[in-house]
């Protein structure tokens, strides 16, 4: 995934969008980029991970790329391992034409409040290859903010010592083309003053950079779906909107 830079000044915020925009399609058809996954694979009970990575690199065709992920144990947490193999030459790679995306909105970025609770605080995130079951994640704080005379009260989970705002809108629901990646979208929260999220302060949410989730990209990923606080009612008409493929090309059909 890639992550968000600082939040732009307002004069050079749509040059500035405009190259977070290249980056993004440089990133998602790297060689290990979202398009590139091609496989994950849990490995069995009692299987040596060091072994077993090995052994993939060996057997792995020059344009494919092994790497190691882990996880707990949906049920009882306990560690599962596993590999990921990431092809520069994938049919996804070679297929894809763009990601659509709204025109620059100043009106979406948004000034929001963090404040922070308990490091032991989790919330409860249903995956979207996990059959309806959920994963607990850590939310290090509640952002909340007022916008139209609406309180929201929003939680976004620590991504390796990033927050990453899950959430849904009237967007994903929609059949025109406002419609965005029916599952929702994920968005960086940005710290303006440049601090952790340990301490209580401001931070921004500039949603022009919302983006599709990984699994917008590859069904092999198995990405957190917004909880119930972090599901708009409105439309937020800004940031990525679809993954669009030439010759009627479908993640779900590889």
């Amino acid at each position: 995934m890639t992550q968000t830079p600082s939040s732009p000044s307002v004069v050079d915020a749509p040059a500035d969008h405009a190259a977070w925009r290249r980056a993004r399609r440089e990133a998602v058809t790297g060689a290990t980029g979202n398009l590139a996954l091609v496989e994950t694979r849990w490995l069995p009970e009692g299987a040596d991970p060091a072994a077993e990575f090995e052994r993939a690199v060996a057997e792995a065709p020059a344009t494919v790329t092994v790497t190691r992920l882990h996880r707990g144990n949906l049920d009882t947490g306990a560690p599962e391992h596993g590999l990921r193999f990431w092809d520069s030459a994938s049919p996804a790679i070679r297929a894809f034409d763009a990601i659509t995306a709204f025109d620059y909105d100043p009106e979406w970025v948004v000034e929001a409040q963090f404040t922070p609770v308990s490091t032991e605080r989790t919330i409860p995130f249903e995956h979207i290859r996990d059959n309806g079951g959920s994963r607990d994640l850590v939310v290090p704080g509640d952002i909340t903010f007022t916008r139209d005379g609406v309180d929201y009260s929003l939680g976004a989970f620590d991504d390796d010592g990033t927050l990453l705002l899950v959430f849904g809108d009237a967007t994903n629901r929609a059949a025109d083309d406002t419609a965005t990646y029916s599952s929702g979208r994920f968005l960086f929260v940005q710290r303006p003053d440049g601090t952790g999220f340990g301490d209580a302060g401001p931070v921004t949410l500039d949603f022009n950079r919302a983006f599709v989730p990984p699994c917008g990209f590859s069904v092999q990923y198995n990405c957190p779906l917004p909880p119930a606080q972090n599901r708009f009612a409105v439309s937020i008409e800004a940031g990525e909107r679809q993954v669009v493929f030439s010759d009627g090309f479908d993640i779900y059909s590889v």
